[in-house]
């Protein structure tokens, strides 16, 4: 009697747990989504704010720099056949900004970097006056003398291999400080010859926790990448491959993706098929099936070849129709913040100044002029 009371009074309190479950699992609020708007918004508010800050660090200051001194390594006679390679191992060293003039024969010239100490590093230190450019650093003043060494970049990594058959190969990486203030790391890597074209990565670490990256690889499968995160939060990222059947025909669009915040949009070529399926549009994950996107590319700007055409480098828009019906093109939603992408990653593409007074001094010391 006593054990089927028990089962009693346990078949009770299940009843009653399960309906309890039931009651909660009912009246529970499922996670509200937000609206394709209210994401972009947010990203482009985010983006926005990381982009100012990025303008404002003193990397920006090494990134946008000018970018008007040539290289001495890139400069080679046409009866050069021999490959050059220069490593690290080969110019390793500090080198202080100090004009003086020295004697080559009967010619009076003027150096203007000099080695002070041995490093297993290249430790480049020159005047932050002095790099506005070629005119002002490779020009002598008596007052130069009062200038401090302030500017300060440091190569951990230096490989430069080239030669007319062989091309052109680059790795670099190396990190600045201003006047004491860190402004962030650089890193770069390139190749360029006849049989792949240009093949081209670069990454900026801003010392605010900012990361640009920006890739562009050739080839029958071309691919273009640019990125701006805050640690392992991606703010936007952009890829663009292309493909194409042989050397000679055009490349064609195989896939497109922006991400901005929680915002991804994507179009590709369906499977089997020789077009491209509708862009659709994601927001944390999730399909929206009521918005619109439309790529919209921008016949003036776009070249012979289709290797490389992205929203950052203006030659695409997005034509975006929202849930309730409105209608906005990114470059509308996105103000000035894409023009301000645009150009940094153009800066990332070009040289740098700071690489070229690397490049110029590497190629002294492997001539034997320092």
């Amino acid at each position: 009697m006593k054990t089927k009371n028990l089962y009693l009074v346990i078949l009770i309190l299940g009843l009653i747990s399960w309906n309890c479950s039931k009651t909660t699992l009912t009246n529970s609020t499922p996670p509200t989504q937000v609206s394709l708007k209210s994401a972009l918004t947010q990203g482009v508010q985010d983006l926005s704010t990381a982009v100012s800050a990025i303008k404002s660090s003193t990397g920006y200051q090494v990134v946008a720099g000018p970018a008007d001194l040539q290289t001495k390594s890139a400069v080679m006679s046409p009866w050069d056949t021999a490959t050059t390679s220069i490593l690290l191992s080969n110019i390793a060293g500090v080198y202080d900004y100090k004009a003086k003039m020295f004697k080559r024969g009967h010619m009076a010239m003027m150096r203007f970097f000099n080695k002070t100490a041995d490093s297993s590093l290249m430790v480049v230190r020159l005047p932050e006056e002095k790099i506005a450019g070629s005119k002002k650093m490779l020009s002598y003043s008596p007052s130069d003398t009062l200038l401090a060494n302030n500017y300060k970049i440091t190569i951990s990594d230096y490989q430069l291999k080239f030669g007319h058959g062989f091309g052109r190969s680059y790795q670099m990486a190396s990190s600045t400080n201003i006047k004491g203030v860190e402004a962030g790391t650089l890193k770069i890597s390139s190749t360029k010859n006849r049989t792949t074209g240009y093949n081209f990565s670069s990454e900026y670490d801003f010392p605010n926790g900012f990361i640009t990256k920006c890739l562009n690889i050739p080839g029958d499968t071309a691919v273009s990448t640019y990125s701006i995160s805050n640690g392992t939060k991606v703010l936007y990222e952009e890829k663009y491959t292309a493909i194409r059947t042989d050397s000679m025909s055009r490349h064609r669009e195989k896939e497109f993706s922006l991400t901005i915040g929680d915002v991804m949009i994507v179009r590709q070529l369906g499977h089997g098929q020789a077009s491209l399926d509708s862009a659709k549009v994601y927001v944390a994950g999730v399909l929206q099936l009521k918005s619109k996107v439309e790529v919209v590319d921008n016949t003036t700007n776009t070249p012979s070849d289709d290797a490389d055409k992205c929203v950052t480098n203006h030659k695409r828009d997005l034509k975006i129709t929202f849930d309730d019906g409105t209608t906005k093109t990114l470059t509308e939603l996105t103000g000035a913040v894409i023009d301000n992408i645009g150009t940094l990653f153009t800066s990332l593409r070009q040289a740098y100044f700071g690489t070229a007074i690397i490049d110029w001094i590497a190629w002294d010391v492997y001539t034997k002029k320092l």
